[in-house]
């Protein structure tokens, strides 16, 4: 099958982590399939060359806006329609329904092939407390419709997104809808002795949090809880972002700035060490299109409690969902999973084992392969 992927960013070369969880999907696919990539914004160069299997194509267009976004997407489109003369696309998969999604759907209607849009971030959100989400503007609701209703398939990852779609009013067919989640590789050097820092006779128990430090994640709502929780309860947080020195301020006012490190910015290849030195990973999320670091930390055999959205809500065995924005509850889900470490390390296990029969990146591969086939016959 000749597979085209629509990207803002993909990894420039081997080394490079920018979006892990595509790296590790197109090399999937580039096992059995064609892939060829279309990175839109980054590397921020323009460039052929090759990826983990794959051909990648990039526009380097970094950060352009107004017009210089038009002729973006139109050299996209030129760009798709040369390399479908090279060698014919059988599907055309864009990873996010924003101007990625908007150029596969236009592309495929003028090639005669099929579009499929998966949504992945805040496409469907609108927060302006936090300014985030592309449901504020009518420019960008309007890139959202042409990607959703212009698809063959939608891909939600989660029902929380599927949810999503039926509320902001778009034309979406239920017969176009498929849920796909995206998958993880599951660690290389997983050991049960080396997950718990408890284990390993360290007096706190650790906390962890991974995400960027953006009001999207609600770290405030991480703070004000951890200061509700007995001072042998520490807090990793991994990340870095705009919020950084309001969130030191705050943990310093809430009297817990002794109980949180702030490590910034770890590379993909480097997380697992902080997964498995955790007791509990935590995600207070306003908004999760579908929250990978979930999946990541279940793969090291650690729990999440989290906010009801993303796939938390859709799969129980990987943690606990309390409301979003009530740092009481999620204190509370927190203390009560402490408490019986026996219990605690039981569910980590069993987190695990529902990666390994249903969330890695392989069973997703599986599962994109499947709506390709099924969204060919729609153009034929």
């Amino acid at each position: 099958m000749n597979i085209g992927i629509l990207l803002p960013g993909f990894s420039s070369d081997e080394n490079d982590w920018a979006i892990p969880v595509q790296l590790n999907l197109v090399r999937e696919l580039a096992r059995q399939d064609s892939v060829r990539v279309l990175a839109l914004r980054y590397p921020h160069r323009r460039d052929r060359y090759g990826v983990s299997g794959a051909d990648v194509i990039a526009l380097g267009a970094a950060q352009v806006r107004g017009l210089r976004r038009l002729r973006l997407w139109a050299e996209a489109l030129l760009m798709l329609r040369r390399l479908h003369r090279e060698q014919h696309f059988d599907v055309l998969h864009a990873m996010w329904a924003d101007e990625t999604g908007l150029i596969a759907a236009w592309t495929g209607r003028v090639l005669g092939v099929p579009a499929v849009v998966s949504l992945a971030g805040g496409e469907l959100a609108r927060l302006p407390q936090v300014d985030y989400g592309l449901q504020r503007s009518a420019f960008s609701r309007w890139i959202v419709r042409q990607a959703l209703e212009g698809a063959d398939r939608v891909l939600p990852a989660c029902a929380y997104t599927e949810r999503l779609i039926l509320a902001a009013g778009y034309r979406v067919d239920a017969k176009r809808v498929r849920r796909v989640a995206l998958g993880v590789e599951l660690p290389k050097e997983f050991t049960a002795e080396a997950q718990r820092s408890t284990e390993k006779g360290l007096p706190q128990l650790r906390l962890l949090h991974v995400a960027s430090l953006v009001g999207v994640k609600d770290q405030s709502m991480l703070l004000r809880a951890l200061a509700r929780l007995p001072e042998t309860i520490t807090l990793d947080v991994v990340g870095d972002g705009p919020e950084r020195e309001r969130l030191r301020v705050l943990a310093r006012e809430l009297g817990v700035s002794q109980r949180v490190i702030f490590h910034g910015a770890v590379a993909h290849p480097e997380m697992s060490c902080f997964y498995q030195q955790a007791d509990l990973h935590v995600l207070p999320s306003l908004h999760e299109g579908f929250g990978m670091v979930t999946l990541e930390a279940a793969a090291h055999g650690l729990l999440t409690v989290g906010t009801a959205v993303g796939i938390l809500p859709d799969v129980p065995t990987l943690g606990v969902s309390v409301p979003v924005g009530d740092d009481t509850a999620l204190a509370v889900a927190i203390r009560d999973l402490l408490a019986d470490s026996a219990a605690l390390r039981e569910r980590g296990q069993q987190a695990r084992r529902a990666v390994e029969q249903g969330f890695t990146i392989t069973h997703t591969a599986a599962a994109l392969r499947e709506v390709y086939r099924e969204a060919r016959p729609q153009r034929d």
